[in-house]
């Protein structure tokens, strides 16, 4: 994901006087900043005495829709948090829609990114177990990944053709 991540911060007075006045603004500012462009889009709004606002479009969060009544604090924190993990953090984000449990998961369960989760048990079982080389040929990675999966061990997140981002299920 190369796209800025990015919220339009619009003014409630305005809107409601059917004009539209807002700003977009990159989500990843330091929370000063961010507010700084609030304050200055309601400084020059066309309706005197505008102090209130609302988050009505976002760009660049990776599939993850923001919520409707998203606070810009928490809208910042989500945006850090796909700046951070920009391979998975969106899909990551939409599995458990819930920040803290992603950030968790990103950072204690991450294995890695494979063309498949066969390639991801393969690599697994090698580096942990010696196998003979007249067995070798013999191993299934793809049905011992299946199993992984059923079973629950881990789950994955596909972000896009022969990208299988895998995590542990803890």
């Amino acid at each position: 994901m190369n796209e800025e991540i990015r919220i339009y911060v619009a003014d409630l007075a305005a809107y409601n006087a059917g004009h539209l006045h807002g700003v977009w603004i990159d989500a990843t500012l330091d929370m000063d900043d961010i507010q700084a462009k609030v304050d200055a889009m309601l400084a020059a709004s066309p309706v005197e005495g505008a102090e209130e606002y609302a988050i009505h479009d976002f760009e660049g969060f990776d599939g993850y829709r923001l919520g409707e009544y998203e606070g810009l604090h928490a809208a910042h924190e989500i945006a850090c948090f796909m700046e951070e993990y920009p391979d998975f953090g969106g899909a990551l984000l939409s599995h458990f829609n819930d920040l803290e449990q992603a950030r968790k998961t990103a950072e204690e369960d991450y294995c890695g990114c494979y063309a498949s989760l066969a390639d991801y048990a393969q690599e697994l079982t090698e580096q942990t177990t010696s196998i003979p080389q007249h067995l070798a040929h013999y191993i299934d990675y793809r049905a011992m990944a299946r199993d992984m999966e059923i079973g629950g061990d881990l789950f994955t997140l596909e972000t896009s053709f022969e990208q299988v981002h895998v995590f542990w299920n803890r």
